[in-house]
This record gives structure tokens, C-alpha cells and sequence, in this order.
């Protein structure tokens, strides 16, 4: 701007209309943190950087977990101050509708009670297909698989499911939606024999499975949309290093900033001595529940 107002003696008016650029962009003098906050200042833009899908919420908690005494007004200001975008919180409301397997009517009420799974594409920089499956416990947020392969059959994702449960042990309900591959007869068959509940949602209701929902728009925002993938072994590579990112570092909102790991460690599962009932009562089992129309 400044060499061609120099160079050939044309005004700023005339340099902002050939570069295309706002005249009120040359005027604004480049603000300075405030006065003791520098460090702070470098630090939240570190941050940003490494996160730019993060909002100033979830940064405040990263800044506190590295030890930073700021409270989250600060925070908010500073990101004001060097202009940052301040996302705009929106809420979306859906009706809850008449099917008692989607998570508005049927909650998860403690640790391994329902684990929620579902799929969604993308493709590798040569043009080939790359299916990813994710696995999540809907009561501590945990991402317990995120699996990352050319093709998905419901033999290969019995097997990851089957690998979950051999190390934290079977939930009482799984959450999916009615899709070919959760209604194969191989899963139907496994789930039975582990006595897990299936929990299929009405077809065309995607908001009935939300939590899953919520965890793939997570995955897609925070890692897919922002990385081409040369190959499967590199989507799994960078998908095992997410999923220890999300399970151990990224602070989750809805349990108070606390990592899923963390939350994890306090919760007991459904069948521990702190959740069972006192001697006299009765518990109900639910039996497996079978999609809508079959």
C-alpha cells in the first residue's frame, strides 16, 4: 500500500480500490496488549493458533489447566482487545417426537450405560473413499474408537466394538441409527450374546442419536476438514492422536472443563457397589429393543 503511495504518487484511496482493500484498514493503528499481560497475550494466541476452532471458553481452560490464575472475563476481554471472533452461541430446538430409543427420552445415567456409534465419509487426496467409525460413552464423553479404513463390513465393526469391550467391558445399550450396518444379522447376533441393548432410532431422525451426532461434528471440524489425508495409515495415525487429544487434553464443556478422562475416573459403572440398590428393591432389565418397523 505505503510503496504504491510512494513509488507512484497515487492516493490511498486510489491504492485501497486496486488492491481491493478497505480504506478503514489503513487507518486502524495496531493495538498493544495491556499493560503486564504481554506473556498472556502470546500465550492465548499460541493457543489460538494450535486450536482455531476453539472459542475463548475453551481456551480460558486450557490457559488454567497450564496453571494461568485468569478468570474467564479476562480471557474474554484480551480476546476482544486483539480482535478475535467470538463465536456466537446458537441453540437449535427439535421436537423430542414418540421414539423412546432416542436421547431425549432415554438418557445415559451412569458410566458404560449407553455408548453411542456412527459413520460418516471423506475421502484421501488421490480420490479414494475413507470411511470413519466412532465409538463414544455417551455419560463421560469418552471417545472409546475412532476407526479409519477404506470400507467398513459389520464384520470389521463387530470386531472393533468386540476389542472396546474385552478392555472396559460390555454397556447396557448401544445407540445407532437403523443403517445396514448396525441391522446386520452378525451384529444382531454379537449384541445378543454379549446382552447388550440395541437402542435404534427412527429413520430420518439424526438428532435422536445427538450425542453421536455432536462427536462427529467434532471430529469432522477439529480434524477432517483441516487435514488431507495421503493415505489410510496416515488417517490412522492422526485419528489415534486425536482421540488421545480429545480423551486426555481438549477440556470439555459440558462436564466442567474437565477432559473425559478426567470425568471418567469419578464415575462408577452401572454394576459397582456405589450405584446398586439397596437390599429389597428389584432391577428391571431392559431387553434388547429392536428397530423401529422390524
Amino acid at each position: 500500500m505505503r510503496w504504491l503511495q510512494d513509488v507512484h504518487g497515487v492516493s490511498q484511496r486510489r491504492a485501497c480500490a486496486l488492491l481491493g482493500q478497505p480504506r478503514s484498514s489503513q487507518r486502524q493503528e495496531p493495538s498493544l496488549p495491556p499493560e503486564g499481560e504481554e506473556r498472556l497475550v502470546e500465550r492465548l494466541l499460541e493457543l489460538v493458533r494450535q486450536r482455531p476452532r476453539f472459542g475463548y471458553r475453551r481456551i480460558w481452560a486450557l490457559l488454567r489447566r497450564e496453571g494461568w490464575r485468569v478468570n474467564r472475563k479476562k480471557v474474554y476481554r484480551l480476546w476482544r482487545h486483539v480482535g478475535l471472533k467470538v463465536p456466537r452461541k446458537q441453540r437449535k430446538k427439535r421436537r423430542l417426537g414418540q421414539d423412546v430409543n432416542g436421547c431425549a427420552r432415554h438418557r445415559p445415567e451412569y458410566k458404560d450405560h449407553v455408548w453411542a456409534w456412527d459413520f460418516f465419509h471423506d475421502r484421501t487426496s488421490d480420490g479414494g473413499p475413507l470411511k470413519w467409525l466412532t465409538l463414544l460413552d455417551e455419560y463421560t464423553r469418552e471417545c472409546l474408537a475412532l476407526e479409519v479404513r477404506r470400507s467398513l463390513t459389520a464384520e470389521a465393526v463387530r470386531d472393533v466394538l468386540a476389542g472396546v469391550v474385552r478392555q472396559r467391558g460390555a454397556p447396557a445399550h448401544l445407540r445407532s441409527d437403523n443403517g445396514p450396518e448396525f441391522m446386520a444379522a452378525v451384529l444382531r447376533a454379537w449384541l445378543t450374546k454379549e446382552g447388550v441393548g440395541a437402542l435404534y432410532i427412527e429413520p430420518g431422525a439424526p438428532w435422536q442419536n445427538g450425542y453421536a451426532e455432536s462427536f462427529n461434528g467434532k471430529v469432522e471440524d477439529e480434524l477432517v476438514k483441516g487435514e488431507e489425508f495421503v493415505s489410510v495409515l496416515e488417517a490412522r495415525l492422526l485419528a489415534a492422536e486425536w482421540q488421545r487429544d480429545y480423551n486426555e487434553v481438549r477440556p470439555h464443556s459440558s462436564l466442567g472443563y474437565r477432559t473425559p478422562a478426567e470425568f471418567a475416573v469419578s464415575c462408577p459403572r452401572g454394576d459397582s457397589a456405589a450405584l446398586r440398590r439397596p437390599e429389597g428393591t428389584t432391577v428391571t432389565k431392559v431387553s434388547t429393543l429392536t428397530a423401529p418397523g422390524t
